[in-house]
């Protein structure tokens, strides 16, 4: 995917690099795929991770053990990346791509919510474009917690905010997503079959 793995394994091989590289690389598909809805851009996302990582090494003795290492990660990357827009860094590439299929594609996760029986049948494309169009602060909790299964605890981490916070944006993007959903699914069709027939030429 990217040249990150690389760039780690070539550091010196100390004890916290060789630690460090077999506790987080295990997390580099999801920190792509927030990163991807961070940015929607295929060379952000992956500059983003890569720096990310790099951050994070240099950090990393200074971890506590008892330190949730997913949820760091994530704060270092969404600090990151908020630097970046910060300092002007943001720059647009000509080439973008789809969402990877590590968060493009919905799971069947029914029996974790019932909003999921209801994002099973509605089409893909309609869901990549529900999430990208719902405003950051919903986006970022439903990635979150749907995608990558953090806690409320973890995520108001990640988001520097209060879990209530958490738990009130993530009913909301719920509704959002649904009612979305709704239209795209069944209103298309409706619309379309209202319409009157084409005139012949």
């Amino acid at each position: 995917m990217f040249c990150v793995v690389h760039i780690l394994m070539a550091q010196p091989a100390k004890n916290t690099e060789t630690s460090f590289c077999d506790s987080a690389l295990q997390y580099l598909d999801g920190l792509y795929g927030y990163a991807m809805t961070l940015t929607h851009n295929q060379a952000e996302a992956e500059d983003l991770v890569q720096d990310t990582y790099l951050r994070a090494m240099r950090a990393f003795e200074r971890l506590r053990p008892e330190s949730n290492l997913k949820s760091w990660l994530f704060t270092i990357l969404r600090n990151t990346r908020f630097n970046q827009i910060r300092d002007g860094l943001n720059k647009s590439r000509s080439a973008e791509t789809d969402r990877p299929s590590s968060t493009s594609e919905f799971e069947d996760k029914s029996s974790k919510d019932p909003l999921f029986l209801y994002l099973a049948k509605a089409r893909q494309a309609d869901v990549r474009k529900a999430i990208d169009e719902l405003p950051p602060v919903y986006r970022d909790v439903i990635v979150l917690c749907e995608f990558e299964e953090l806690s409320y605890r973890e995520i108001a981490q990640i988001l520097d905010c209060p879990c209530g916070t958490v738990m009130s944006r993530l009913k909301r993007a719920r509704e959002r997503l649904k009612e979305a959903l709704r239209h795209w699914s069944f209103g298309t069709s409706e619309t379309a079959s209202a319409r009157p027939a084409s005139k012949p030429v």
